[in-house]
């Protein structure tokens, strides 16, 4: 009790201390979880198949909506890569030369998903703009990249989401889209969306050529 007594003072000072430690690491969770609430999530997936037929399937799952600006194909090959904004597509109507341009540019709400065409159909637009002949399409080692470049709430800089399949001509239905990793690569770092940034800047300058 002595010893309470005189080092009561010092006492204090630890506990009020480890008191403040206990806040701040309380502070950092909660602050954590609103961070991860409040980060985008865009998933790009298949639909419908496991084939090129199968749908490519933009989903938010973000707490907001997304703008959607730009939808990205890039092929992969071994020589080099070939890449088309592919937000806008052409729709056929019942006539033969009744034919539309739409974008899926614009507003995606939280909890909403739009499919962009099938990946033969993306994948038909990429090899017609860039001439890419089918030997190409069936060598090892392709792969077809799907980029969303996005605007998320009142931020500055854009967001942006990108999943690589891998094409297998020798697999049974011919063509199957294999995933290279399990989820979507979210590119919501500092470092990402500078890159994204460049994504973009990349396209603009293209279109004003």
């Amino acid at each position: 009790m002595e010893w309470l007594k005189e080092n009561a003072q010092a006492i204090s000072a630890v506990g009020s201390i480890l008191t403040l430690f206990v806040w701040v690491f309380y502070a950092q969770l909660l602050y954590n979880g609103y961070a991860r609430q409040r980060r985008p999530r865009i998933i790009i997936n298949r639909g419908k198949g496991i084939g090129l037929d199968a749908l490519c399937l933009i989903s938010n799952m973000s707490n907001e909506a997304i703008y959607v600006q730009h939808l990205v194909a890039v092929l992969h090959t071994q020589k080099r890569s070939y890449e088309l904004d592919i937000v806008e597509y052409q729709q056929q109507g019942d006539e033969e030369d009744d034919t539309s341009y739409r974008t899926h540019q614009g507003p995606l709400n939280s909890g909403d998903f739009l499919h962009i065409q099938s990946f033969h159909a993306i994948l038909e637009r990429l090899t017609e703009y860039w001439e890419i002949d089918q030997a190409t399409l069936e060598q090892s080692d392709v792969q077809l990249e799907i980029r969303v470049i996005a605007i998320y709430g009142s931020e500055d800089m854009p967001t942006g989401a990108s999943r690589h399949f891998k094409l297998n001509y020798t697999a049974e239905p011919i063509g199957q889209l294999i995933p290279t990793r399990v989820d979507t690569h979210r590119m919501n770092s500092r470092r990402d969306r500078k890159r994204v940034l460049e994504w973009a800047k990349n396209i603009e300058m293209h279109k004003a050529r």
